[in-house]
């Protein structure tokens, strides 16, 4: 696989996540980070979130997205910073330039589409913000934008508020996008020699994960299909969380014939009827279907029912804890990892793929401007050139 150079504008998490997804696959990663403005803590804010891990720029929260690349401090404010920006896609050979800032900043930073591909015109220019281009000032913040896309209105119980998802599915969503329109984009200019701009928007993205809620509307559907439904399938019934003697477990019916097998269970044969045969009937029950399960659950362990579920093919999972998660056997040997610069073992999320000579692990994340002076120095700036833009605030690290 050719290692690939990716220069990235970035801060928070969509951004960095997409580009961790090129680090793991052994590309040159080089994050941007502003110099000090005197206001506030210098560079990604992320530095500074969470627990301290090594030093004050380094935090728990900053590790797992950042392991793996570079880090540079550039005055984009500045024209002098301009340039060196445009020096360092030239020299550097830059495949993809990133950036998750709101649009309409691009040209004062200039970090514009047009302005970059006039440097190299195969140069692949990927942007996240909140909702595009046609919408230059909105701030792109994932649960804004679970707000506004109706996630939260499909998350929670029934009866209770609208709900955050456990995890920042939108942040991770356009990150995703990116890393596949970039692949999309390099396959194209292998055939036409063109780089290619890219413009993910947060909520778009997220829109297009409303497959079983959205279309339904034209189908005059009723009000419980589109909104909050807890733990509950708003199709598949039985699909629900259900109490054990020790803790829950989670199981889902998808199919008349998975229903005849759970009834054949002896424990479970309560719960059938000749009305509950179908999927159809069991939705007209699903109260009293629910109310009957849990009555059969509660007086199993999770492991007993576990091993009912397995004997008879039914899906089924344990409700576990972040810690079970990574002890699972499907996943620990799959851990991707990095060491502090004492030399601690850091085990992280696994990458989402199995790809042949893909790195497992990387190396710790780079100090706020850490690589400024070596990648100034490749792109050819002498020591005199690097001391007068420091000196003059376009470099900072």
């Amino acid at each position: 696989m050719k290692r690939r150079t990716v220069l990235s504008l970035e801060q928070a998490l969509s951004m960095p996540y997409a580009t961790l997804r090129f680090a793991q696959l052994g590309w040159r990663v080089i994050r941007i980070e502003s110099t000090p403005s005197g206001e506030g803590l210098p560079g990604d804010p992320n530095r500074y979130i969470g627990a301290k891990v090594v030093d004050d720029d380094r935090r728990s929260y900053f590790i797992a997205p950042n392991v793996g690349k570079e880090a540079i401090a550039l005055n984009l404010k500045d024209p002098k910073g301009h340039e060196i920006l445009r020096r360092l896609i030239k020299e550097l050979n830059v495949d993809v330039f990133c950036c998750n800032t709101v649009p309409k900043r691009y040209a004062q930073l200039g970090i514009d589409y047009e302005s970059l591909s006039a440097v190299k015109p195969d140069l692949i220019w990927a942007g996240i913000s909140a909702m595009g281009p046609a919408y230059p000032d909105a701030p792109g913040y994932d649960p804004v934008i679970q707000a506004m896309a109706g996630y939260m209105e499909l998350t929670g119980p029934a009866d209770g508020p609208p709900t955050l998802t456990g995890v920042p599915l939108i942040d991770l969503k356009a990150g995703d996008e990116v890393y596949a329109n970039v692949m999309l984009a390099l396959a194209e200019r292998a055939e036409t020699g063109k780089g290619m701009r890219i413009d993910v928007s947060m909520l778009q993205a997220a829109a297009s994960w409303l497959i079983t809620t959205l279309p339904l509307l034209d189908f005059d559907c009723a009000p419980a299909e589109i909104t909050r439904c807890g733990n509950e399938h708003r199709k598949f019934i039985p699909t629900n969380v259900y109490p054990t003697c020790d803790g829950f477990i989670y199981m889902a019916i998808g199919s008349d014939v998975q229903w005849q097998r759970l009834t054949e269970i002896s424990a479970f044969g309560t719960v059938a009827n000749p009305q509950r045969v179908t999927n159809e009937g069991r939705m007209r029950e699903r109260e009293a279907i629910h109310s009957d399960m849990a009555q059969v659950t509660k007086n199993f362990t999770t492991e007993a029912l576990s091993a009912e579920f397995r004997r008879a093919t039914i899906p089924h999972a344990p409700i576990q804890d972040i810690p079970a998660v990574r002890d699972m056997a499907a996943l620990r040997d799959k851990l991707t990892t990095t060491r502090t610069p004492a030399g601690k073992q850091i085990r992280m999320q696994p990458a989402a793929v199995d790809i042949a000579e893909a790195p497992g692990d990387f190396p710790f994340p780079a100090k706020y401007g850490q690589h400024t002076l070596a990648l100034l120095r490749e792109a050819g700036y002498a020591e005199e050139d690097c001391r007068r833009l420091r000196e003059q605030g376009i470099i900072s690290g």
